[in-house]
């Protein structure tokens, strides 16, 4: 899916409630909220902190995902193609740090 059909999915979805898009600070607060589970999952699987033993597993691409789905919302409520978006970043990543680490010697699935 591409990402312009993600946000195209979201809008169709917040669209059919008639409260809409909330506004940016409660959406902000939305996506701190969804990163601190995203962190919390992951400390679990890969940090010091054990789960306890009453907590249900995460799934780790749920977290993810749920922290996409508030990203998209923040893009489509201020107007932001993230597409368009995402191009500028890789550009800016690319010119910036294209020289800063050692070339990969091979690729996988090659």
């Amino acid at each position: 899916m591409e990402i312009s059909d993600a946000q195209r999915k979201v809008d169709e979805w917040i669209s059919q409630f008639e409260e809409g898009y909330w506004p940016p600070l409660t959406n902000l607060a939305r996506l701190i909220e969804e990163v601190g589970e995203l962190a919390r999952e992951l400390n679990h699987h890969f940090g010091s902190k054990i789960k306890k033993s009453e907590e249900p597993n995460q799934d780790l691409a749920l977290e993810l995902a749920d922290v996409l789905f508030v990203l998209i919302v923040i893009a489509n409520e201020q107007g932001i193609d993230l597409d368009e978006a995402l191009e500028g970043v890789l550009a800016k990543y690319r010119e910036r740090d294209g020289a800063r680490w050692a070339p990969a010697t091979s690729r996988k699935n090659q």
